[in-house]
């Protein structure tokens, strides 16, 4: 079966887990989604939470991507594979639904490697200064960072760099595969509420069919 979703795409601290957990709240156009957090996983997985197929050495290897801020390369892909397969069992997806992809893919490998799985006709883009991350981050605008070991700036720096460089050229993948991109600015004071009804508003015409 193959799924349809929509990718949401931008630096740490712009807001996409709180705004992929709206979507998955409330549904989007009519349609039941379902908000996966590849970091989220990531960080269960590491804790000990238990993932179907995941082996001890695979969550030994999780750790250190989050240490240390990598990327899986496409040599480590089929990781990902299982996190997203289990992560859909789990959730009981039927297909007839929105899956809310935040975290994967990240660069042009993963997202190759994603498309014999999910289908993705839009990519929503959360715009931010580094400045403005560092403040929202501090501030915790989101109400997502409590209990995060990863906010310290030099590792923000990295995965701001890390974005810029592998995961904004995303953007134009996706656009010459026919996706339609939406870009929504996100300020210090930016709260999840204002960003979901501000692509409410963006999708309520002129995307509508995207997901028929």
């Amino acid at each position: 079966m193959k799924f349809k979703g929509i990718l949401l795409l931008g630096p740490t601290g712009a807001g996409k887990t709180p705004l992929g957990d709206l979507l998955e709240e409330r549904g989007l156009l009519g349609k039941r989604c379902l908000h996966f957090d590849f970091g989220r996983e990531l960080r269960a997985i590491a804790r000990g939470e238990f993932r179907e197929g995941i082996l001890p050495e695979e969550r030994d290897f999780i750790q250190r991507v989050l240490t240390e801020g990598l990327l899986l390369e496409d040599e480590q892909f089929y990781l990902a594979l299982k996190i997203l397969r289990s992560f859909l069992r789990l959730k009981g997806a039927r297909g007839d639904e929105i899956i809310v992809m935040n975290g994967l893919p990240r660069h042009r490998g993963q997202a190759e490697g994603l498309l014999s799985e999910l289908e993705i006709p839009l990519v929503v883009v959360l715009e931010a200064s580094f400045e403005d991350i560092l403040e929202r981050l501090r501030r915790d605008v989101g109400g997502d960072r409590r209990g995060r070991t990863d906010d310290h700036e030099d590792l923000v720096r990295r995965k701001w760099r890390i974005y810029q460089e592998r995961t904004q050229p995303l953007i134009d993948f996706y656009r010459a595969r026919g996706a339609q991109v939406l870009k929504l600015p996100v300020g210090i004071h930016t709260k999840p509420e204002e960003t979901y009804a501000h692509l409410e508003k963006r999708l309520s015409e002129e995307a509508f069919s995207l997901f028929e």
